[in-house]
């Protein structure tokens, strides 16, 4: 993606430190303390115009959110959207931050088991078979995730590329994952009000695109809770 940028960009996103994080590796193992508590950390990686990661840090004041994307010119627009949803009706920025870098090193701007969620929304597919190391399901970039998710950890991740689909339904069984809501097509029987859409879900939902999604259950918590919430379930149904 080559994006054109307006001029005085930089400029613009040094203006609202509050917001924008242009030295993310500086935050380490310390974003806790940027937000000034202890509340879950939620992040998406590849945010793109920051439409998805905005709603739902206005949705859920609970939860810290961190965007991640390496094009300044996204994370400018992202922050004005974050600001001209929270001027409408005076909410707050404080559990939001959108940070510039590269997802290749992930794991140089976050600490082991910082996380308690990974948002991956409509990640380039990178359909060549050379490429295949690039795309953001590949072990390599997994191995990564679980070494910052917390026992709370899961992945959530949703395309439209059938065969990213089904590259990292492959990728996460290799690797012994435990996956769960599984869809093919997320909005087949209309579009899902109980989720937050991201810019192109929205587009492509509307053109009749199936939205293909699936959970990865990676820290100890989460899978004693998913367990047992199939345990629960397997009771009911007696």
């Amino acid at each position: 993606m080559r994006l054109r940028g307006r001029k005085g960009i930089r400029e613009a996103l040094i203006a609202q430190p509050e917001l924008i994080i242009l030295e993310p590796a500086t935050y380490k193992g310390k974003w806790s303390s940027l937000f000034g508590n202890n509340n879950p950390i939620h992040v998406e990686l590849g945010m793109g115009k920051g439409k998805f990661i905005s709603e739902l840090s206005y949705q859920n004041p609970n939860i810290n959110y961190i965007g991640v994307d390496m094009y300044d010119e996204l994370l400018r627009r992202a922050g004005e959207k974050a600001e001209l949803a929270r001027a409408a009706d005076g909410g707050s920025l404080d559990n939001l931050k959108l940070a510039l870098f590269n997802i290749e090193k992930i794991e140089e701007i976050f600490d082991n088991s910082e996380l308690e969620r990974i948002y991956l929304n409509f990640s380039d597919p990178w359909p060549k078979k050379r490429h295949a190391r690039r795309r953001l399901t590949h072990a390599g970039f997994v191995r990564k995730y679980i070494d910052i998710l917390n026992e709370k950890g899961e992945i959530h991740f949703k395309t439209d590329s059938r065969s990213l689909f089904e590259y990292s339904l492959n990728s996460f069984a290799d690797m012994g994952l435990r996956m769960r809501n599984i869809s093919l097509n997320l909005h087949g029987e209309g579009v899902r009000t109980d989720l937050v859409l991201t810019e192109y879900e929205t587009k492509f939902s509307e053109q009749g695109v199936p939205i293909h999604r699936l959970e990865v259950v990676i820290g100890k918590q989460a899978m004693d809770q998913h367990l047992q919430q199939l345990a629960d379930l397997e009771r009911s149904e007696e």
